[in-house]
């Protein structure tokens, strides 16, 4: 991998080759860095964004500062990002909401995000889990099953927003099982998870980083995880594959994109600024204890997979038929 400084200069003779670009010549970054978060504070998105931000800031020797911007299924995030400067200082936490499924599900998307955007790397992938309050009467996955078919539309599920990782994963699981229950959409992970704490609502698939420590805790019980394996920080928690529904499988992903028209000596230090986040201990081991995987790929290899989720989402909403607005 080059070095900040063959970067640096890299990125000088780029950008003064440029009409108008001569501004840019400074060595980046020399401000704070923004990186938005489509969900609010608490969840499993903006978990991973903060402990990866702030060695990313060490690394570049300026802030990156998070800014949580919980509205509108994260699509007001989405267009926040593709209108700012293609100057590496405004970043987008994406995940597969946002960025691959709402444009098959939502009319009300004005961004076309395989077009708008320059992709960095793919930051992280986690597990989801289907998780109730420690005193619910669902003990396992197959009760809780067995309760949504009983009584079609009358159980209550969180999620972190319209066309979040954790409402696909629900609409999904409804979708192969067969069940319906009433969505209750919030503003990010975090205060969904609030409410299936206080009996609000009666469960939630959510990201395993903003659940673990409290299923540890036995203040939620898991009943299963979404991936074909099993989760390795919940290794006694059965999959959904594995409890009589062997075509389901999702994850949450994480990453971070810029505004389309980015330099390319700037997304490489930015890229680079990621991967040497996770080499140090503190994000590669809290990264590890929430159960999440760190990825890092390049650039393209991240475009590459965007695309193929766009195309995979696509084919799932028209499918099962998911549609928000």
């Amino acid at each position: 991998m080059p070095t900040r400084r063959q970067v640096a200069a890299g990125l000088a003779a780029v950008l003064t080759a440029r009409p108008g670009a001569a501004a840019f010549a400074e060595t980046f970054p020399t401000r704070p860095v923004r990186l938005i978060v489509p969900y609010a504070a608490g969840g499993g998105t903006d978990a991973i964004a903060r402990v990866v931000a702030q060695a990313m800031g060490e690394k570049l020797g300026q802030t990156v500062v998070i800014e949580n911007v919980a509205t509108g299924a994260g699509n007001v995030a989405t267009a926040t990002v593709a209108a700012a400067a293609p100057d590496g200082y405004t970043m987008l936490m994406a995940n597969q909401g946002p960025i691959a499924v709402n444009p098959h599900i939502m009319k009300t998307v004005s961004v076309d995000t395989l077009t708008a955007f320059d992709p960095v790397t793919q930051v992280a992938e986690t597990p989801l889990v289907v998780i109730v309050h420690e005193t619910s009467r669902y003990k396992t996955f197959a009760d809780l099953v067995a309760a949504l078919k009983q009584n079609p539309d009358k159980l209550t599920y969180g999620s972190a927003g319209n066309g979040s990782a954790s409402h696909l994963a629900t609409l999904l699981l409804g979708h192969v099982a067969k069940v319906e229950a009433v969505h209750v959409p919030y503003r990010g992970a975090g205060p969904a998870i609030s409410d299936v704490l206080g009996g609000q609502t009666d469960f939630m698939i959510t990201t395993l980083p903003s659940v673990l420590g409290l299923v540890e805790s036995g203040k939620m019980r898991a009943l299963a995880v979404t991936t074909k394996e099993r989760a390795a920080n919940l290794k006694d928690v059965p999959t959904i594959a594995e409890s009589g529904f062997p075509d389901y499988e999702i994850n949450a992903w994480y990453g971070f994109i810029v505004p389309a028209g980015t330099p390319r000596p700037i997304i490489a230090l930015l890229r680079g600024a990621v991967v040497d986040a996770f080499a140090t201990p503190a994000v590669r081991d809290r990264l590890d204890k929430d159960g999440a995987k760190a990825i890092g790929s390049t650039p393209e290899a991240f475009g590459a997979f965007i695309k193929a989720e766009h195309a995979r989402w696509k084919t799932i909403a028209a499918a099962a038929n998911i549609q928000i607005n």
